[in-house]
């Protein structure tokens, strides 16, 4: 499928490229989010408890049983067996650890539940396991969604004017340094934006998701902060006794790997899900929410769309109205294309080619010279 559907079926791989990059309008939509929320059936907006406790109850029970199966069953195997076998555990229990993160991400919006003290204890046990601060990053990211696709204010992945690049950059604009980029990005992006800020807005202090009296937060929220905080360092307590009854090696198989493929999976899908060379970005002259929110894409992950709760194929959906339970993502999608129409937008593009292809032609953004709408930035492939 196209750019929300803007061009009858392509006739060439060519033909289908272009439209996947042609822009989308950056100009005011002709609908609201009034008109928007009308096409979407009322019980699109319905939360059920028992509904999404049974998607955590499975997502926990398949982990469960890859544990189970790795631990009891792998040194059976014939080395060559073997060595086969944990890399595909790695694999699977990391894309099934990254479905209990979209999980815990949903509580943070409340979509989960009715009960806000419901979303926020199983949203503070789940991000925990994985070592995520909840709140800390329930409110840097509720600040994403308030500002999505404004270079002054939107919290993760905001894209650096040419004048804003560092000077190395230019000589990583080539195949080897745009595998170490990714490589660094996949591997240390999640880490690094949470201890240091790295690829979130700037602030006139130093910003850490772990500090309570950092900028990111206010007065109000600074105790939850803590909590956070705490989370995080009693699964850190959890897993070092482990280590110490087990060893580091064991912690690091069974426990260690797989994360590091979640964290993964979450920089990836997050980058790819606002980084897109048809779409726009806007400064304080031009941006608006809704524009904002529009400014993000669909993306087609195979299967993995229904083991990553479809955050990965309904995120416009989910920037529109981001309290909608994730199971009913999809039907509101559907409802909302014929609206949304031109300012839909979807790829299809495999995620390991549109990764690359991101990174090589998403490199910064600036105006388009050849336009008077000088506070819409697009994403510019040379330096």
């Amino acid at each position: 499928m196209g750019a929300g559907g803007r061009m009858s079926a392509p006739t060439t791989k060519d033909d289908e490229k272009k439209n996947l990059l042609q822009r989308v309008p950056h100009s005011k939509p002709p609908f609201s989010l009034g008109d928007i929320k009308k096409a979407i059936p009322p019980h699109c907006f319905e939360r059920s408890l028992v509904r999404s406790f049974s998607y955590v109850v499975y997502d926990l029970i398949t982990v469960f049983l890859l544990y189970y199966v790795a631990t009891n069953y792998f040194h059976l195997l014939p080395s060559p067996y073997r060595h086969l076998a944990w890399p595909t555990y790695w694999i699977v229990q990391g894309c099934i650890c990254t479905g209990v993160w979209v999980i815990a991400h949903e509580c943070g919006h409340h979509a989960f539940s009715d009960y806000q003290w419901v979303d926020d204890t199983v949203g503070l046990v789940l991000h925990s396991a994985l070592l995520v601060p909840y709140f800390s990053w329930k409110y840097s990211h509720r600040r994403h969604h308030s500002n999505t696709g404004s270079l002054e204010r939107d919290e993760v992945f905001v894209p650096k004017p040419k004048s804003k690049i560092p000077w190395y950059s230019k000589y990583l604009n080539n195949p080897p340094g745009r595998v170490l980029t990714l490589v660094i990005t996949l591997t240390l992006g999640w880490p690094l934006y949470l201890a240091f800020n790295v690829s979130g807005r700037p602030y006139n202090r130093f910003a850490c998701h772990y500090d309570p009296y950092g900028p990111i937060y206010n007065d109000r929220e600074r105790l939850q902060i803590f909590l956070s905080d705490a989370g995080v360092i009693a699964t850190t307590f959890v897993l070092y006794h482990v280590a110490l009854a087990k060893g580091l090696a064991w912690v690091v198989c069974l426990y260690g790997v797989p994360l590091l493929i979640v964290n993964s999976f979450l920089v990836l899908i997050t980058y790819l899900q606002h980084t897109h060379p048809s779409l726009p970005h806007y400064d304080s002259s031009e941006w608006d929410w809704l524009r904002g929110a529009l400014a993000t894409v669909d993306r087609d992950y195979g299967v993995l769309n229904k083991v990553f709760h479809n955050i990965t194929d309904t995120h416009v959906a989910h920037h529109l109205f981001s309290t909608m339970p994730h199971y009913h993502a999809m039907e509101a999608t559907k409802a909302i294309k014929p609206i949304l129409g031109k300012y839909y937008q979807f790829d299809g593009t495999p995620f390991y080619q549109a990764m690359w292809r991101e990174a090589g032609e998403c490199l910064y953004v600036e105006p388009d010279d050849s336009t008077l709408d000088k506070g819409v930035f697009w994403y510019k492939n040379k330096y």
